[in-house]
């Protein structure tokens, strides 16, 4: 794992943008409560940064989902780790690291429909439409991205590159 991906997406850009996405966040929710759903493991980069970027009151949860082989969807979704924090009657905001098919962030809404959550939003750092087979709401988004496989900033082929302080494209 030795490749360099080729830059897409600089770590000044990344930061300027989380920090406008933090205040677009925050202003959305006034002073009330939110919760910070990250979707493990690919957002926790993201997830870190987001909440430093939100003033007031933030908590942070976790749900892992797998879905991905390689750098292709299997199209099966599966829970990983379930959320320990309650959601019930809170703010509560997904924070995807990229929507590329939507199945996933589709499989997650569902799942969190039932919790009697107060409302639902979706966070993402990267859209990726032109691979999209699912329609997803996402309220927030970082950067719409060309239908490239994306690592770095917490995203990872075969859990590396996600230390890479930019994202990339993986051209191996």
């Amino acid at each position: 794992m030795s490749d360099k991906p080729r830059v897409l997406l600089s770590t000044e850009q990344i930061a300027t943008r989380v920090a406008e996405l933090g205040r677009e966040i925050r202003a959305a929710y006034g002073d009330e409560p939110v919760i910070c759903l990250g979707i493990l493991k690919g957002s926790i980069v993201f997830l870190s940064d987001l909440i430093r970027a939100m003033d007031g009151p933030v908590q942070c949860a976790f749900l892992g989902v797998s879905s991905y082989e390689g750098t292709e969807s299997s199209g099966q979704v599966r829970i990983t780790h379930d959320v320990r924090t309650p959601l019930k009657g809170h703010h509560v905001v997904v924070v995807e690291d990229i929507v590329d098919t939507g199945l996933t962030l589709s499989y997650i809404l569902k799942t969190l429909q039932v919790r009697d959550i107060k409302s639902l939003k979706v966070a993402a750092l990267l859209d990726k439409p032109a691979r999209r087979r699912a329609d997803v709401p996402v309220d927030w988004i970082g950067f719409s991205i060309p239908d490239e496989f994306v690592v770095g900033y917490g995203l990872d082929l075969d859990e590396y590159y996600r230390n890479l302080p930019y994202i990339g494209i993986y051209e191996g």
